[in-house]
């Protein structure tokens, strides 16, 4: 039975409860620049790390004027073309996405959408949308697509009944229309990792697919995020006992941009995970968060750290 977390870690970001050095990320380069385009999404996941919902209204949609400064800023820093994600929510639910999408390719940037592949995506508008910037955008844009599971009856119980379903015709008018699609699943459920990726082949082979379950960028299988749960704090030290470098952690090389609900500009926040922690709500523009990063939190460790995740295509 896993242990609740002890409530005396995680409280001071330069030391743990041990007495002992906490570590650290220093910023080396943009290569994803995030944007959460809402937190508005049409279902309402079990457990769900960022609380998104059908009246979640913590994140208001993105506008493209939200989002051009920061394209500007990713040019005069010299990032030069980068991956540019978009998170939510469910994105396809923010009537700018694709204008944001053109935005962002028009530029020479990668794209990758993360999206349940529900409703949303099938309306005819959507659909028509997303046709269009496949055909004047070859190859920079990804699709990915969160299957909990790869059998109905788990993925449901994340998501609601019938949901599998309906991510499939999804996922299935996609791969006919020749988009290229990832799947993201988790790894909360009792099988190995060797045993999911069995599983979801199966999957995508009786649906013909053009996903390579055994590609750990196509098929993303995410620890579990729960914050009460007890995981070990990091250390300086920890990199050379784990053997791991601080700029294989996302937040080296990624940040995410927000816009809260009653404020007048978004916020750039050093994660895609940590939303609601106001110690990692670094500035209002990239060029001023380019700190360094105190992993005090659990997600670092469970997630990035131990879990050797990261949401970047």
């Amino acid at each position: 039975m896993n242990e609740l977390l002890d409530h005396t870690k995680f409280k001071d970001p330069k030391i743990t409860a041990k007495g002992e050095i906490r570590a650290s990320v220093a910023f080396d380069t943009l290569k994803t620049l995030w944007f959460n385009t809402g937190s508005l999404c049409n279902i309402e996941c079990a457990n769900c790390y960022i609380a998104s919902s059908p009246t979640a209204d913590h994140f208001v949609y993105l506008t493209p004027d939200d989002m051009a400064p920061y394209l500007d800023e990713i040019e005069a820093l010299g990032h030069g073309e980068i991956e540019i994600g978009f998170t939510g929510g469910e994105p396809m639910m923010n009537p700018h996405i694709l204008q944001m999408s053109d935005m962002a390719m028009a530029r020479g940037h990668q794209l990758l959408i993360l999206t349940n592949a529900m409703k949303p995506l099938m309306r005819p508008r959507v659909q028509k949308g997303l046709l269009d910037l496949k055909n004047r955008f070859p190859n920079q844009l990804i699709l990915r697509v969160s299957l909990d599971h790869f059998t109905a009856a788990e993925h449901d119980k994340e998501r609601g009944d019938g949901s599998f379903d309906i991510a499939m015709n999804g996922m299935n008018w996609l791969s006919e229309n020749g988009f290229t699609i990832h799947i993201a699943g988790r790894s909360i459920f009792s099988e190995t990792e060797v045993q999911a990726r069995e599983g979801f082949a199966k999957l995508i082979a009786q649906n013909n697919w053009r996903i390579d379950a055994k590609n750990p960028m196509e098929l993303v299988l995410f620890p579990e995020m729960d914050e009460t749960v007890d995981v070990p704090e990091i250390t300086t030290d920890c990199w050379g006992i784990l053997d791991i470098h601080p700029d294989s952690m996302m937040c080296a090389t990624s940040r995410m941009i927000v816009r809260r609900k009653g404020e007048d500009i978004p916020a750039v926040l050093a994660c895609t995970l940590l939303w609601d922690d106001p110690q990692f709500e670094m500035s209002k523009t990239l060029t001023d968060a380019r700190s360094p990063v105190s992993l005090n939190h659990p997600h670092c460790a469970k997630f990035c750290v131990l879990g050797g995740a990261s949401c970047s295509g």
